[in-house]
């Protein structure tokens, strides 16, 4: 029998309006950010940034959900969803994008699918060759 995907992301997390978090954030389930968050932030589910949210830093996932205020690197492996609310400004890399009408995005975006995964930690620089 076939394991549901869906199976694997069970937890949801919550960062309500007005609670701000200052650091690194990391979960195997899904994220709901209503609140601040300034720092890093991976999930190996979806993330989910509503219209009070605001994320200033680095964003890793499998799947996103913007509304609110974005000001980071975002690499998400499969689907990156700029709602009609959100304000996007920095990098993103994904394998697909949506964009929705009212949506703002300024910075780079690269689609590659064989670039893109889920890391449990940030991409490290490479080191030098001996």
């Amino acid at each position: 029998m076939a394991k549901n995907s869906e199976a694997e992301h069970t937890s949801i997390n919550l960062i309500g309006n007005g609670t701000t978090i200052k650091g690194e954030v990391k979960s195997n389930g899904d994220i709901r950010i209503d609140g601040t968050l300034v720092g890093q932030v991976y999930s190996k589910g979806k993330i989910v940034v509503g219209n009070t949210g605001v994320i200033e830093g680095e964003i890793y996932c499998q799947n996103a959900d913007f509304s609110g205020n974005i000001k980071a690197k975002v690499e998400v492996s499969e689907l990156l969803t700029l709602k009609a609310t959100s304000r996007l400004r920095g990098e993103i890399v994904t394998n697909k994008l949506a964009i929705e009408p009212g949506a703002r995005f300024t910075g780079t975006c690269t689609m590659d699918k064989e670039n893109t995964n889920v890391p449990n930690t940030p991409p490290r620089p490479e080191q030098p060759k001996k």
